[in-house]
């Protein structure tokens, strides 16, 4: 479940209507390389993924445009989001565990950075999730 908040680009799928103004993202092929470290009571190597999507200017200007998935069992408790960056703090419960997210991205015409934070709290323990996220325009869509 943590995996799905973990890749930025994965859904274009919170509305975000109180966007003003375009994100400085330039629409065409987008390469995203998440690696994610993972510090607590287990210990996880390092995992790196990598994704490819296709962004266009009608989901760029769209009131529908972003970059979070709020999953059943998540709650947004804020975001702000303007042409250079994004920023949010969500809550999920889910299988007897509780966690906290919280990311930022910058927007950088053919570059996005970003990170994502997650702390969870489960009957196997406490762990935190720390990803940075890098996405570079590739091309046009094809």
């Amino acid at each position: 479940m943590m995996k799905r908040y973990m890749v930025v680009a994965a859904a274009l799928a919170l509305p975000m209507t109180a966007l003003a103004e375009t994100p400085n993202v330039t629409p065409g092929e987008w390469e995203f390389v998440s690696v994610t470290g993972v510090s607590g009571d287990m210990d996880i190597p390092d995992q790196t993924e990598t994704e490819r999507q296709c962004i266009t200017q009608e989901e760029l200007d769209s009131a529908e445009f972003g970059l979070i998935e709020e999953e059943q069992g998540c709650e947004l408790l804020s975001q702000e989001m303007n042409a250079d960056g994004l920023s949010y703090n969500m809550a999920c419960s889910a299988d007897g565990g509780q966690a906290t997210i919280d990311g930022e991205m910058s927007f950088m015409g053919e570059q996005i950075d970003g990170t994502v934070t997650i702390v969870t709290e489960s009957p196997m323990g406490a762990l935190t999730m720390d990803t940075t996220i890098e996405g570079e325009r590739v091309g046009d869509c094809g």
